[in-house]
């Protein structure tokens, strides 16, 4: 794998919210060493995800600080005070300073319950619907990173056999690559560069298989508005070329060749 493909691939924001797997979590240190813009990338995430934690981060009231020592100072002034009971000349004994601290030790416990009795209470809806929010984020995830583990499956495999394919008149700036498995002959496309397809419209892939296009099947680009990455088409013993053109939805049985968005050979 190149720096752009480790990049793009997703690997280093699963790495830096800790969910990589530890083999995944190695390739990757080693990767960040291989090459410089991997680290690079990977310290602009961590450095990200550590302002969103400062973000997030809540302070007690300066108030509170100044109630808890006004106190402390407060139980610090008893003092021993004589009385007369009785004709009897006797002294009321002052706290002794263990006592002192251990009462301070429990107004400081009760101001911090009470803060944070009164935050958290004039948080509670917001912190449900964040709770809510970073669940469906967990699921979310979970799911992009179980997609991510088959397309890595699919990229790393030592069958894999790259094809790069360009963007042509229709598309200049369109590209795509095909991953041609050596043993099996299965076919998987990452179209995850190519441009969004017109309304009524779907890309079709071919195999150029003896001078002939053959078709490949039919291309999902979206899906709740992500798109698509690494999906497999139909599997070829053999291709001299593969190809993607705009066709109607559902396909068509030959290539609309003035709608050829993106070629490369073998």
């Amino acid at each position: 794998m190149n720096a752009q493909d480790i990049i793009s691939s997703g690997l280093l924001e699963l790495y830096a919210a800790g969910l990589t797997s530890k083999e995944e979590s190695e390739k990757i240190a080693q990767w960040a060493k291989q090459f410089p813009e991997v680290a690079k990338e990977l310290e602009e995430i961590q450095a990200s995800v550590e302002a969103y934690a400062r973000s997030r981060s809540i302070e007690p009231g300066e108030s509170v600080k100044d109630k808890i020592f006004e106190r402390i100072n407060r139980n610090k002034s008893l003092t021993a005070i004589p009385v007369n009971v009785e004709g009897t000349t006797a002294k009321l004994v002052g706290i002794a300073s263990y006592w002192k601290w251990v009462a301070a030790a429990s107004v400081l416990l009760l101001l911090g319950s009470i803060a944070l009795n009164i935050m958290f209470y004039g948080k509670y809806d917001e912190a449900n619907t964040n709770l809510q929010q970073t669940q469906q984020q967990l699921a979310n995830v979970t799911d992009s990173n179980k997609n991510m583990k088959e397309d890595m499956s699919v990229v790393q495999s030592k069958y894999s056999e790259p094809v790069a394919l360009h963007g042509m008149g229709v598309a200049p700036d369109a590209a795509a690559k095909i991953f041609w498995m050596k043993n099996t002959g299965d076919v998987y496309v990452d179209p995850s560069n190519l441009p969004d397809v017109p309304q009524g419209k779907q890309f079709q892939v071919w195999a150029i298989v003896n001078g002939k296009p053959v078709d490949a099947g039919m291309l999902l680009t979206s899906k709740k508005g992500d798109k698509y990455r690494i999906q497999k088409m139909r599997s070829f013993g053999k291709a001299d070329a593969f190809a993607i053109t705009i066709e109607k939805e559902g396909g068509s049985p030959t290539p609309t060749m003035n709608q050829m968005v993106v070629m490369g050979k073998m």
